[in-house]
């Protein structure tokens, strides 16, 4: 007997996107920060005022960004939508002709689109449907998903950026602080990076060595110019 064909999509693009950008920034931005006021200044505890500071600013930012271009995806497939509905009202012939087209660059001949295009002319909301995911390649946005992708965007980017804070908190002298900050965000960039690579398709052991390579590069600029302006 033979076993059911089960296919297994991973559905969670969306918000894997949303922890993507919120911990990728997290990790890094305040991980640049620390290091760079490390080569200006020795009390962790100014470090961890500054950090905390740049959390919140950055975590509203992140979440603002997300909330509007969220909002904005909204707004676009209304608009087209609404283009699309007027048009094959107004200019059915060339909206006909258009299904074809796309018909057509999948293999299939005159006849066998026109099947199509006759059977969608009779089902107005169907033909909107097609045009929209074939021709514009566009997806019905969530139109609740704006509130999510804010709150998962600027969540994760605080849990991001309480990993390279952390040790400024239990460490009162900064130089000592940052030898653990270093280490503890560098393991985090190195999983962060594997993980996301599981996840995105990508091979992930290249991810998370690019990732770590990225933000040690970012709080190693700050640190050079930390102590160089200090001077």
């Amino acid at each position: 007997m033979t076993s059911p064909h089960i296919e297994q999509h991973f559905t969670a693009g969306a918000a894997v996107r949303d922890v993507v950008i919120g911990m990728s920034d997290g990790l890094t931005v305040p991980f640049a920060l620390a290091a760079g006021l490390t080569g200006a200044i020795a009390a962790s505890r100014l470090i961890v005022t500054a950090g905390l500071a740049e959390v919140a600013a950055g975590s509203i930012a992140m979440g603002l960004g997300g909330f509007l271009a969220a909002r904005g995806d909204v707004e676009h497939y209304a608009s087209e939508r609404r283009r699309e509905e007027r048009e094959i009202v107004e200019l059915p012939e060339v909206e006909a002709r258009e299904v074809g087209e796309v018909l057509e660059q999948w293999g299939l001949s005159g006849e066998e689109s026109g099947i199509v295009v006759s059977a969608l002319r009779r089902r107005p909301k169907a033909w909107v449907d097609f045009m929209m995911r074939f021709e514009l390649g566009l997806e019905e946005p969530d139109p609740a998903r704006a509130l999510t992708s804010a709150g998962t965007i600027a969540g994760a980017y605080v849990a991001g950026g309480m990993i390279p804070l952390f040790p400024y908190m239990l460490i009162a002298d900064a130089r000592h602080a940052a030898w653990f900050s270093v280490g503890v965000t560098v393991i985090a960039l190195l999983v962060f990076g594997y993980v996301k690579g599981r996840f995105t398709g990508a091979r992930p052991v290249v991810s998370a060595v690019q990732t770590m390579v990225i933000g040690s590069l970012a709080a190693a600029a700050a640190f050079a110019i930390a102590r160089l302006v200090g001077r």
